[in-house]
C-alpha cells in the first residue's frame, strides 16, 4: 500500500457532489412512490373483484402463501441487491408492490373508503415530516433506529402472540406502539439513505440499486405507519 498516497488530501467537488445526492434522493422517492401506487391500485382492483376476493380469500392457503412469498422477495431484495441488475431488482421491487396489493386488499372490506383515504393523507403528511426531519438533523440517529428494531421485535413477538389471545384492547396498544416505531424507523431509514456513499457512482448500476434498497426501506416503513394508523383512527364498515 502506498502510504505517502494516503496522505494526500482529496479535493472534493461539494457542488457536485450535492447536485449527485439530490438526484439520487429523487430516485429512491420516485421508486417509493411506484411501489406505493402500484400497491393501492392492486388492492383497490382486487376489492372490488368478487372473483379475485373468493380467489384469495376463500382459499386460506393461498393467502397465507402470498404472505409467505412476501416475506421471502423482501429478505432476497434485502440481502442479495448487490448480486441482482438494476432492472431485476426493479421488477423484483415491483413484484413485490404487486404482492402486498393482493393482501392488503382486504383493508377494503373491513373499512371504509373515505377512512382509508384520510388515514392515507395522515400518514403521508406524518411520513413527510419525519422524513425531512431525517433527512435535515444534524443528530445522529442510530441509536433511535437500533432501539425502534429491537421494539419492531418485541412488537411482532406480541402481535403473534395476540393472534391466539384476541384481545381487542392489546391490540390497540400494539398499534400504537407501532406508530411510535415506524415514525422513528423513517426519519433514522431517511438519515441512513442519505448517508449511502455515492462519490463518483451517479448513474451506474450500484447507484440505481442504491435507489431501489432504500426505496422498499421507506415503502415498507410507510406502509407500516399507514396499517396501524388505520387500526387507530380508521371507520370500518358495519
Amino acid at each position: 500500500m502506498n502510504n505517502e498516497a494516503n496522505t494526500v488530501p482529496r479535493v472534493v467537488d461539494v457542488t457536485h457532489s450535492g447536485i449527485e445526492m439530490a438526484d439520487f434522493i429523487r430516485r429512491v422517492y420516485q421508486w417509493m412512490t411506484i411501489g406505493l401506487a402500484v400497491t393501492g391500485i392492486v388492492a383497490y382492483f382486487v376489492a372490488h373483484s368478487q372473483y379475485l376476493l373468493s380467489l384469495i380469500f376463500g382459499v386460506p392457503f393461498l393467502f397465507y402463501g402470498l404472505l409467505i412469498l412476501e416475506l421471502i422477495l423482501v429478505v432476497v431484495i434485502s440481502r442479495a441487491i448487490s448480486k441482482f441488475s438494476a432492472s431485476t431488482s426493479g421488477v423484483l421491487f415491483f413484484i413485490y408492490s404487486i404482492l402486498q396489493g393482493l393482501t392488503l386488499s382486504v383493508i377494503f372490506l373491513v373499512y371504509t373508503e373515505s377512512s382509508i383515504a384520510s388515514v392515507f393523507f395522515i400518514t403521508a403528511a406524518t411520513f413527510a415530516a419525519m422524513s425531512i426531519y431525517g433527512y435535515v438533523t444534524k443528530t445522529d440517529l442510530t441509536k433511535v433506529g437500533n432501539i425502534a428494531f429491537m421494539a419492531l421485535i418485541g412488537l411482532i413477538i406480541a402481535s403473534l402472540m395476540n393472534l391466539f389471545l384476541k384481545n381487542e384492547g392489546f391490540a390497540s396498544i400494539l398499534s400504537y406502539l407501532g406508530v411510535l416505531i415506524f415514525v422513528a424507523l423513517t426519519a433514522y431509514d431517511t438519515q441512513k439513505i442519505k448517508q449511502m456513499n455515492l462519490a463518483g457512482i451517479s448513474g451506474t448500476d450500484q447507484a440505481k440499486k442504491g435507489a431501489i434498497f432504500g426505496a422498499l426501506q421507506l415503502y415498507l416503513d410507510f406502509i407500516n405507519l399507514f396499517l396501524n394508523l388505520l387500526r387507530i383512527l380508521g371507520g370500518r364498515r358495519k
